[in-house]
């Protein structure tokens, strides 16, 4: 048997060529801009805390040192907090408690409770801290006494600055024994 020529040909498809092919390479390279440009917010948003600075701005004013270089209970201190939130930035008003130097160095509390997050009250006629929410107890330094607080009350970080007490005011999670700071 003889094959003809023909059958042994192979068949070619149309090939693009001239305005078919620009256009679908001028819609490859649109596609990709568009796709480039909507990524980058993407990539932005996941690569935010690896990118995020800690500023100034998430320390508060506590007070001049010498306002309590003369303290011999703890003292509350209203402090004001700034969040910046995308372009947004809200202030809001806590307190924090400013404990007597021990070795040259102020000590700052949270009043939150590390039990289930009441305000602790300083008590000066019993000497000590008092949660009202379930009668939790602490001492003059923060330390637990009794009730169902899992933990101690939770020292903040501090800094002097300019001679003014500085505090970095940080949420802790409650109900459990070690202090971990919430973001």
């Amino acid at each position: 048997m003889e094959m003809t020529t023909e059958a042994n040909e192979e068949v070619k498809g149309p090939t693009p060529t001239g305005r078919r092919s620009f256009v679908m390479a001028m819609f490859a390279v649109s596609g990709t801009v568009v796709g480039a440009l909507l990524a980058i917010p993407l990539f932005r948003f996941a690569t935010y805390p690896l990118r995020k600075d800690e500023s100034d701005a998430s320390w508060s004013d506590v007070g001049p040192v010498a306002d309590f270089a003369s303290l011999t209970a703890p003292v509350a201190k209203t402090i004001t907090l700034e969040r910046r939130d995308a372009w947004q930035t809200t202030s809001s008003q806590t307190a924090v408690y400013v404990l007597p130097a021990k070795g040259g160095l102020l000590r700052v509390l949270s009043p939150i409770c590390p039990h289930l997050g009441c305000s602790v009250r300083w008590e000066d006629e019993q000497n000590k801290f008092i949660c009202p929410c379930h009668s939790g107890s602490f001492t003059a330094e923060g330390e637990r006494l009794g009730g169902p607080p899992p933990r101690s009350m939770d020292a903040l970080e501090t800094k002097v600055e300019d001679g003014k007490l500085k505090v970095r005011y940080q949420y802790f999670r409650q109900l459990v024994s070690n202090k971990e700071a919430m973001a």
